[in-house]
């Protein structure tokens, strides 16, 4: 058990939320934890009381508790060398404040009662405590594409004030079970979640809703038919201009044309019987505002989208991507 010690915020940790910066300063101690310690105000900053998500800044004073050893907690799960390696193979852009990765269909973000494996898990492999990059957004565990990382807690400050201000631009190309109608256009609602089966948060589905209803959020989203195999399915491009759970996979529902391999927001149409079933939506580019302009990210597409497309005729060289984000625009 440590004794109490009283830790100034360094200039790279301005920004930080208290409970991440709590986390890369001891990473053996969990969320719960830190929320305990704040709740009885064991935890000072300047000599005042503080939340788990309070933002510290630069010079700032935060006093800690006694805390139990990290060799008294238990022993944190290593990766493997191949885990490392596997990590590292999902980068497609990294610099001194951020990584991007191409993440693939299936790979959870983040952990749950049922998923030991996921992409903040492997993120041990480009560093620990201050230089553990931490996550600023999230993909659907079955949606591919690019996802990006701060690589210091200034970094990842500053990329979560873009999200969360709608600063960035995103783009994802989708596999659809028809074609939507009309061909260019924007879908617009209230949604909220409904509790799955059982109560499983697992299986929580997004509902249409009416503004004032509890827990209603509006959602929008814009999309563009890129091309189509007549009116067995299509390819469509689109932009969550808000962020809702489930967004554009709900949008494409409600007009009769869900995601191919969706099975938690199927239509009324069927499947294509000779297409795979892997849901095909990817998150294909990311702009993000940058001090010295716009940064472009885009990720390729996964091995069973390209099968797909290749069935259906399409080819990603035809697509006049500047033409695309006009139209998203």
């Amino acid at each position: 058990m440590s004794g109490v010690q009283k830790i100034t915020v360094e200039k790279g940790e301005d920004g930080s939320r208290l409970d991440r910066w709590f986390k890369r300063r001891f990473p053996h101690i969990t969320q719960g934890q830190i929320q305990k310690v704040c709740r009885k105000g064991e935890v000072r900053l300047d000599g005042g009381r503080v939340k788990p998500d309070t933002r510290v800044a630069t010079g700032q004073e935060i006093r800690i508790p006694p805390l139990p050893d990290a060799k008294e907690m238990k022993q944190r799960d290593q990766l493997t060398d191949q885990e490392i390696d596997y990590a590292r193979s999902l980068v497609i852009y990294e610099d001194e404040d951020i990584i991007a990765f191409n993440k693939p269909s299936g790979l959870a973000v983040q952990g749950g009662s049922k998923t030991k494996q996921h992409l903040d898990r492997l993120l041990d492999a480009f560093g620990q405590g201050l230089d553990r990059p931490r996550l600023v957004h999230r993909l659907d565990k079955d949606t591919s594409g690019v996802l990006v990382v701060g690589k210091s807690p200034a970094a990842t400050a500053k990329l979560a004030k873009a999200f969360q201000s709608h600063k960035t631009k995103k783009t994802y190309w989708a596999v659809a079970i028809g074609v939507p109608k009309p061909r260019l256009g924007e879908v617009k609602g209230f949604m909220k979640k409904t509790a799955g089966a059982g109560g499983d948060p697992d299986r929580e589905v997004m509902t249409a809703a009416r503004h004032g209803d509890d827990g209603a959020q509006h959602a929008l989203s814009r999309y563009t038919v890129v091309a189509d195999a007549g009116q067995k399915a299509s390819w469509v491009a689109l932009r969550p201009v808000t962020g809702r759970t489930h967004q554009l996979r709900v949008h494409l529902q409600a007009m009769g044309t869900s995601v191919l391999g969706d099975k938690k927001y199927p239509c009324h149409r069927p499947a294509p019987e000779d297409l795979d079933q892997q849901l095909c939506l990817h998150a294909r580019r990311l702009e993000l505002p940058r001090d010295k302009g716009t940064l472009v990210i885009e990720a390729p597409l996964p091995k069973h989208m390209n099968r797909i497309f290749d069935k259906l005729g399409f080819d990603t060289r035809d697509a006049d991507e500047e033409t695309i984000e006009e139209q998203l625009a």
